[in-house]
Parts: structure tokens; C-alpha cells; sequence
């Protein structure tokens, strides 16, 4: 394969920490003998656009500096393509990361594994959720989390995560059950009360809350989580729960699994890997492609 390879870089990502990686892993890169370019924009539409002229231009790998985010950027560009992806982990999430088995804020360690599996030609090709021709490695969530992501991308302060448990303790004193409708590989509507509803390619979101702790990305399936109608007392209990995955065993959680999930819910809005797709009044249908990019990493 080509020696040139390209970074995609978002400089701003966790505080700054995206520019210094950048620069940590595009050394390690030129050490093991590659030409490093690097990709930034002026704006995701600007960044993507640019990714893709690099694809275009014959990239031997697509490399993602930054978090979930910035993944989710370059996926769009290289899906399809058969162009190798590669992820430094440098945002405040890195559950994309997480779930490929990235080191998390080791740029270096990173570089040294992306060029190591390039010069060896190791790769693998993973899953992706597709969303009409928008791409998501790793959860599609909607209802009380999407809801504190609506409130927290409103707040002005305080700044960083900390504004997201802000929003929960809002979200918390406003929250009722919603009710959902779910079809699952084109099946029976199913009609339910949920606080929530998570589609998982991956197993995590939110900075390593394992919300489908079963999900693979290899195995063509979507798990669905649904937490079901229950108290603020039981969703208080239940929700800390979300970081080892343990919440699967309460009574109120149910996880199923399918390759198509269609979700419908008044005043709902989803993300994916924590960027918006827009709300759920009318039906909203997710995808699990097989082997729909190829990796370089672990």
C-alpha cells in the first residue's frame, strides 16, 4: 500500500487535547517510515469535504484524531471506499474507541499501533449503523439521554461534561416515560412506555456507560436496550448501574437483538455516537451493515 496517509484532525477536541495528539501520533507514524498529511476544516461540512478529497486522491489510511465525534466525521468518508480507518482517541467520550479496542489519550501508543497493522497489512471490517446515508459506529440513543443531550447542547455554562449532569438533574425533576413505537427486522409494531432507547453497534456511549453491553461489532446485529416505565427512585437506582452493564439484569431493562430497528416516539430526538439525527415523530430506521468499513488497530 501507499506510504501517504492522512490524519483528520480536530484540533479542539477534549479542551485541546486533539492538536497535541496530532502531533504525537503523526510523529510515531513518520518514525515507522509514513508521509503524514493532515486534515482539518472549517467546519464539520468543510472537514468532511476535505476528507473526501483525500479518499479520492488515493489515502493509503483515513486516521481520526479527536473523539466520538470526529470519528463519526471520517467514517462518512470512508465508508464504502475500502480505504483503511484508523482512530486516535483524543475526545472526552472515545466510545468508538472503546469498543475497537484503541488505547484511550495514548496518542503515541496509538501512531505505533496504526503503523505497525498498516506495514503488516492487518485490518478487519466492522459494522457500522446506517441511518439513511448517515453512518454511526457505535450507539443511536433517544429518549432521557437524548433529552439531556437537547438540554445540555442548549446550556451556555457551565462549561464541559459537567453541563451534561447538570442537564440530568433537570431532565430528572421534568422526566415522565414516553411512549415508543419499535419494529424490529420489519416485524410486529411493538407498543411500549420506555424511559429510553438505545441501539447499539458498539457497546458504549457517553464516556464508557456500557448501555448495550452485549453489542459486537462484528456479528451483523443491533442490541436494542429498552428501559422500561419506572419511577425517578428506579431510574436512579438502575442508571449508575450503565457503567459496568449490570443494568441488563433489572427487571425493568429488556435487550433484544435485530439488524433493523425502526423507532417512532413524540417530542424524541436521536444521536448517534452523540452527534444529532434529527427527531423521532415520524419513523426513524437504522441499519446494521455488515462489514462496512475496513480497520487498522488491535
Amino acid at each position: 500500500m501507499t506510504s501517504e496517509i492522512t490524519l483528520f484532525v480536530n484540533p479542539t477536541a477534549g479542551g485541546g487535547r486533539g492538536a497535541r495528539a496530532a502531533r504525537t501520533a503523526a510523529a510515531a507514524l513518520r518514525d515507522a517510515g509514513f508521509h503524514v498529511g493532515t486534515v482539518t476544516g472549517d467546519g464539520p461540512e468543510d472537514a468532511l469535504s476535505r476528507a473526501r478529497s483525500a479518499v479520492e486522491e488515493g489515502t493509503g489510511a483515513l486516521i481520526a484524531v479527536g473523539g466520538d465525534g470526529m470519528a463519526n466525521l471520517a467514517l462518512q468518508a470512508v465508508v464504502g471506499t475500502g480505504t483503511p480507518f484508523g482512530l486516535v482517541a483524543a475526545g472526552t467520550g472515545n466510545d468508538f474507541a472503546r469498543a475497537l479496542g484503541m488505547p484511550l489519550r495514548e496518542p503515541a501508543t496509538s501512531g505505533r499501533m496504526i503503523a505497525d497493522a498498516l506495514k503488516s497489512g492487518r485490518s478487519r471490517d466492522v459494522d457500522l449503523g446506517r441511518i439513511g446515508d448517515r453512518w454511526f459506529g457505535a450507539v443511536l440513543a433517544s429518549g432521557f439521554d437524548s433529552r439531556v443531550n437537547d438540554r445540555g447542547n442548549r446550556m451556555r455554562a457551565p462549561l464541559g461534561r459537567f453541563k451534561y449532569d447538570v442537564a440530568m438533574v433537570a431532565e430528572l425533576a421534568a422526566f415522565r416515560p414516553l411512549p415508543y413505537r419499535i419494529t424490529l427486522d420489519g416485524g410486529a409494531v411493538r407498543e411500549v412506555e420506555a424511559t429510553l432507547v438505545a441501539v447499539g453497534n458498539g457497546p458504549s456511549y457517553g464516556g464508557g456507560m456500557r448501555i448495550c453491553p452485549g453489542a459486537d461489532l462484528t456479528d451483523g446485529l443491533f442490541d436494542v436496550t429498552v428501559v422500561g416505565e419506572c419511577s425517578r427512585a428506579t431510574l436512579l437506582r438502575v442508571f449508575p448501574r450503565v457503567y459496568k452493564g449490570t443494568h441488563v439484569d433489572h427487571p425493568v431493562v429488556t435487550v433484544m437483538r435485530a439488524a433493523s430497528v425502526e423507532l417512532a416516539a413524540e417530542d424524541v430526538t436521536g444521536y448517534a455516537d452523540g452527534e444529532y439525527v434529527g427527531p423521532l415523530p415520524l419513523p426513524l430506521t437504522a441499519t446494521c451493515v455488515p462489514g462496512a468499513v475496513r480497520v487498522v488497530g488491535p
